[in-house]
């Protein structure tokens, strides 16, 4: 568990890429308080903006029936080859958005220079059909 402040989230997020992480997720600190910083501390250290996984985590939730998802300021975003994830703090919410942005992470994974998953027979993952 980190602190929420900027640098102390940045430094971990760093950390965990140097350590040759391919996914890092984060939970929390992405809504309009004041101590919700997780998305600037991202913004310190990444490389790249994926705007459409914040994008589909928002709609999932506005369609689950959570008014308030327009006030999250959820994203991700890499750092060299790690694909760092920012998803909300309560654990029902974590599981709708991450149940809808999961089937693009293994292809973004592979576009980054990660590994490659698999996904299992219950969970549908996306790849290109190879030309």
């Amino acid at each position: 568990m980190v602190p929420d402040e900027v640098d102390l989230i940045a430094n971990a997020i760093r950390d965990f890429a140097l350590a040759g992480c391919a996914l890092v997720c984060s939970t929390g600190g992405t809504g309009p308080a004041i101590r919700d910083v997780t998305p600037e501390a991202m913004m310190k250290v990444c490389d790249k903006v994926y705007d459409g996984f914040g994008e589909l985590m928002r709609r999932r939730s506005l369609e689950e029936g959570v008014p308030t998802a327009i006030l999250s300021r959820q994203l991700a975003a890499s750092i060299g080859k790690t694909l760092v994830l920012n998803l909300p703090g309560k654990p029902n919410a974590i599981r709708t958005c991450l149940d809808a942005v999961f089937p693009a992470i293994p292809y973004c994974l592979d576009l980054l220079g990660g590994p490659s998953l698999q996904g299992s027979g219950r969970v549908q993952v996306f790849r290109p059909q190879a030309k």
